[in-house]
């Protein structure tokens, strides 16, 4: 790689709250990527027993904490702020990157230095059944992107330049945050670019944010499409009772 030589390729920053049961393989599946990685746990002061995993990788890590703090999107400031390497993303802790990831999405984005951010394919999987099914990714358009967010944000990396010139994630917003980057980011240097491999995997499972706020996630997502596409399409009107009310009931 003509960067990263001699340091980190890739900041990673992982936030978490009392997600002690799969926080040590999110760790780990950063940890095994094949590129020069520097990881940073933003912990929000966990009583779970997920310090005691953040001390055993303590000297794997470049940085971690324990206490509250302002959020989400404030965590992952924080964290790709102490990094050094070119390219940056974010792994919440209850998901998983794929072997090569990292490796995948760097060598994309060496190859096409107009695309402000790379993005692949992921998988969920559900926590209690273990059925697997793809989550809905294709090529970024802003015609898409306004129906639904058409990157998965486990699969993605992002330029550090990027991430900079636009101030990172919003920190004002807890469910869309990275709905809203690749909006932002899209509008000042052009499309995010897709590569066509699964290289993630987000977990679902009762207590994710997206399954207990579903009102609230609905709310900003609505509220990101209309400040950066200028109107809401029918779309979202026309699903949301399904995706707020019957979803919370049926699960």
């Amino acid at each position: 790689m003509s960067r990263g030589v001699g340091g980190p390729l890739v900041t990673i920053a992982v936030p978490s709250l009392n997600q002690g049961r799969f926080l040590e393989q999110a760790i780990e599946s950063i940890a095994r990527q094949d590129v020069p990685v520097e990881i940073f746990v933003a912990d929000a002061g966990s009583t779970d027993g997920s310090v005691d995993i953040l001390e055993r990788w303590s000297d794997r890590l470049a940085g971690w904490r324990s206490h509250p703090d302002a959020g989400q999107a404030s965590a992952i400031n924080e964290s790709i702020a102490k990094g050094s390497a070119p390219y940056v993303g974010w792994l919440n802790s209850d998901d998983l990157m794929l072997p090569g990831m990292l490796r995948r999405l760097v060598d994309a984005l060496e190859a096409n230095p107009q695309w402000p951010a790379a993005y692949g394919r992921v998988g969920n999987v559900d926590e209690d059944s273990g059925r697997r099914w793809p989550v809905w990714v294709e090529p970024f358009s802003e015609r898409r992107m306004a129906l639904r967010c058409v990157i998965s944000q486990p699969g993605s990396l992002i330029r550090r330049s990027a991430w900079e010139t636009v101030g990172g994630v919003d920190e004002s917003l807890h469910m869309t945050m990275d709905y809203d980057l690749w909006w932002r980011l899209a509008k000042r240097f052009g499309p995010p670019g897709m590569v066509d491999e699964e290289v993630a995997i987000n977990r679902v499972h009762g207590d994710t944010k997206t399954r207990r706020f579903r009102r609230r996630h609905y709310a900003e997502a609505i509220s990101v499409v209309r400040r950066h596409h200028g109107r809401v399409p029918l779309k979202w009107w026309l699903a949301q009772p399904y995706a707020v009310w019957y979803k919370s009931i049926v699960g």
